[in-house]
């Protein structure tokens, strides 16, 4: 009995309805940008495993350091303890955060990264006193599934059933040139209220919204007006971060740096799961205290796993290296290049690219995760390619190591199938 047949008997998928949704497919290996299936099919993995394995699958450097990690400590409580990889991890990530950031909270994935950044921010202002309890977020935000991180987000595909049990959340449109007066008019008038705890917002491209992408000018209008009150500005970077926009992070293209930045996914290299959430240190102050209950105690059992700290460390090391920066670029330059061969297809509405992030509309009218949706994946499969078209978007997010040949695959697969249409 094959991998797909076993998974039917007990397995639960993410972001599946079961009943009109095709098997789960085995996967066995992955080396690189391959995946290779139990049939002996290979697929380019054109999402780096939803932008996680951004150097590749199974890279020597993060095998080595991960392995050499696993005989020495595997785990170890974080609360009242320390561990060399923990301490390492955060002076290698200091080296490439936004100046401002200081301190390191460590998680398991990025949706608790966003509820630990809420939470922080609420407790910012109640612990010196002030009741502030708005939070304001983007229209169509996706920041995770868990219930902080679910509340700021707008994506109804997700959070429907629950949308009366979560934290009340007012909501702007995403800045651009047609809008920015009316956006920060808005902004404005909520702020006026002086009960804003936090402004949450992915900086750049909004992921699960079709990598619709803000100009930096626009958002940076909208961190000055916050800072300026006291209102806790949070960059979700789960998505962004780690080289997806072309630099380190997508806040290094902001003027106005973020009071906390929540970070995953590429962290770890998609080796083990683990998040952060860091802040400055006027953050870390406000819990500074002799009052133990003006203390952070949120806490997760593997907070600062060796393991995933280990793994942490190579991928910074490797997003550093020449090797990585030089394949950000070679992406970057092709992503520009077939722009230009697409600018003006007859069946794409818009294209878009901002460092390895390339987005195409379709002219088709598709539901999010339908039928007509998964021909689209399965055809792409069919190529050996793995992408998941959301909607009418195709998108694809490649792992750094990605070789010329391969991308142009890529390419060629896209254009003759968005020519066929």
């Amino acid at each position: 009995m094959n991998l797909t047949n076993r998974d039917q008997k007990h397995l639960w998928h993410p972001l599946t309805q079961h009943k009109t949704t095709q098997d789960a497919l085995g996967i066995v290996k992955a080396n690189g940008v391959y995946l290779f299936d139990e049939f002996g099919n290979k697929y380019i993995d054109a999402i780096s495993s939803w932008y996680t394995c951004v150097y590749g699958h199974c890279h020597p450097h993060m095998v080595q350091k991960v392995t050499e990690q696993v005989s020495s400590l595997d785990q170890i409580v974080f609360a009242g303890f320390t561990h060399p990889p923990a301490v390492e991890m955060s002076e290698k990530l200091m080296e490439i955060l936004p100046k401002n950031q200081q301190k390191i909270f460590f998680s398991d994935n990025g949706s608790t990264t966003v509820d630990i950044a809420i939470k922080m921010s609420l407790q910012y202002h109640f612990n010196q006193g002030k009741k502030k309890l708005k939070i304001i977020a983007f229209q169509d935000a996706f920041h995770g599934d868990t219930f902080g991180a679910m509340s700021v987000s707008g994506l109804d595909v997700y959070n429907g059933p629950f949308s009366d049990v979560v934290l009340k959340v007012d909501r702007i449109s995403v800045p651009n040139q047609e809008n920015i007066d009316r956006v920060v008019c808005d902004f404005k008038n909520i702020l006026a209220t002086n009960e804003v705890a936090c402004f949450v917002f992915e900086p750049l491209v909004q992921g699960a919204n079709c990598m619709k992408m803000h100009e930096a000018k626009y958002l940076d209008v909208l961190i000055a007006l916050a800072q300026e009150q006291d209102v806790v500005c949070v960059a979700d970077e789960v998505m962004t971060g780690f080289g997806k926009t072309g630099m380190y992070f997508a806040s290094d293209r902001l003027k106005y740096k973020p009071d906390i930045m929540c970070l995953s996914k590429a962290l770890t290299g998609g080796m083990v799961p683990m998040g952060l959430t860091t802040c400055t240190q006027k953050i870390y102050d406000a819990f500074y205290a002799d009052e133990i209950a003006k203390g952070f105690f949120h806490g997760h059992t593997y907070s600062a796993n060796p393991i995933a700290c280990s793994a942490a460390i190579a991928s910074i090391e490797l997003l550093q290296s020449k090797e990585i920066q030089d394949g950000i670029q070679r992406i970057e330059k092709g992503h520009q290049e077939f722009v230009l061969k697409l600018k003006n297809h007859s069946n794409i509405s818009e294209i878009r690219t901002l460092g390895v992030i390339l987005a195409i509309d379709l002219k088709l009218n598709i539901d999010r995760y339908g039928k007509d949706r998964n021909e689209i994946l399965n055809h792409f499969m069919s190529k050996g390619i793995f992408l998941r078209p959301l909607g009418n978007t195709l998108y694809i997010v490649p792992p750094y190591v990605i070789k010329e040949e391969e991308l142009l695959m890529i390419y060629n697969t896209m254009k003759e199938f968005i020519d066929a249409l």
